[in-house]
């Protein structure tokens, strides 16, 4: 009998061990690899899921939601234990989760806010990500602190500002609330702000920096008193049509003030030359490691209120923002 009993005890041991030892298998996906900010996320999340023990694989959805579509059916049906998804389009999120929810499989969405009826519909459902209307106000705040502190950059004596405000992508809540709020932080601190000029440069430099060349042809920069980007790529991508209308290179004279966000690397650097003056840190180190936790402990059956992030509304992981101006890091 005693034979026995060590025997069965022994296989319990083994399946209980077997149980905790499995690997948790993260399916990503991201809109495009292509975008600085997302890369900064992708490597905190490859980062976090070694440190976790998780085997995370990342696809590219190239732009293109039938693309994205595609990976998320080949990650169901490869059985990965709990999905992490950038949408292409956040209004597709609801087929997302009804996959996932047909297969029973935790999802965690990033970057990209499903709407609140959206996350409800799936109690596996989660958001992590940082509250748009912060980085948009803390924008709009550096430009009129700017405006304040330097008299000159009123141009034409007007006491309003004249900005560009160069807007992401399309329908998408970041360009919606970053937008929206900037301008509003410019009126609350006293001055009346005017647009221009505005354009959809899709978070991308290159089309940011057409935009502004075409901008500074028809308007002139002397009648341009500051850029508002929603994201640092756009935000340097004015700053290299500036500067090849001799503009943001070092005379105190020939400065219009440029405000991007996520405080990506090239942003900083642009700070510290002296070609833009501030951006908002969009903390994508913390969002991939507080989507990796919130994603294995959902995978594990773990306690998801004890990874170290404040989870609000049994659905959000909001990571702040914070203002960056020149000579920070």
């Amino acid at each position: 009998m005693r034979k026995v009993f060590i025997l069965t005890l022994i296989f319990v041991l083994s399946l209980v061990s077997c149980s905790y030892s499995e690997e948790v298998k993260i399916g990503s996906c991201i809109y495009r690899f292509n975008d600085a900010f997302m890369l900064r996320f992708r490597n905190a999340m490859s980062e976090e899921s070694e440190k976790a023990g998780a085997k995370i694989d990342i696809a590219d959805g190239q732009d293109d939601q039938s693309t994205q579509d595609a990976q998320i059916d080949d990650y169901i049906n490869n059985g990965v234990s709990v999905l992490i998804v950038n949408p292409v389009d956040r209004m597709s999120s609801q087929a997302i989760i009804d996959k996932a929810k047909a297969a029973n499989i935790p999802v965690v969405f990033i970057n990209r806010e499903p709407t609140p009826e959206m996350l409800a519909s799936y109690e596996k459902a989660y958001y992590v990500g940082a509250k748009a209307e912060e980085s948009g106000t803390q924008s709009g705040e550096l430009i009129a602190e700017y405006f304040k502190a330097h008299p000159e950059a009123d141009k034409n004596h007007d006491g309003k500002l004249q900005f560009i405000l160069l807007r992401g992508q399309n329908g998408h809540q970041d360009m919606i609330l970053r937008s929206r709020y900037s301008v509003q932080a410019i009126s609350d601190a006293g001055i009346e702000p005017v647009e221009i000029a505005g354009a959809i440069a899709n978070w991308d430099k290159l089309q940011a920096m057409t935009i502004m060349n075409a901008f500074l042809m028809s308007i002139g920069p002397e009648n341009i008193e500051a850029v508002i980007a929603n994201n640092d790529e756009m935000a340097l991508g004015a700053v290299e049509a500036l500067k090849a209308s001799d503009y943001n290179k070092g005379d105190a004279s020939m400065y219009i003030p440029v405000v991007g966000v996520d405080a990506n690397a090239s942003a900083l650097d642009a700070m510290d030359r002296g070609e833009m003056l501030g951006t908002v840190l969009n903390d994508a180190d913390n969002q991939g490691i507080a989507a990796v936790k919130l994603a294995v402990a959902l995978a594990s059956g773990g306690d998801i209120n004890s990874i170290g992030y404040e989870i609000t509304d049994n659905k959000y992981i909001w990571v702040p923002y914070q203002k960056v101006t020149r000579g920070e890091k």
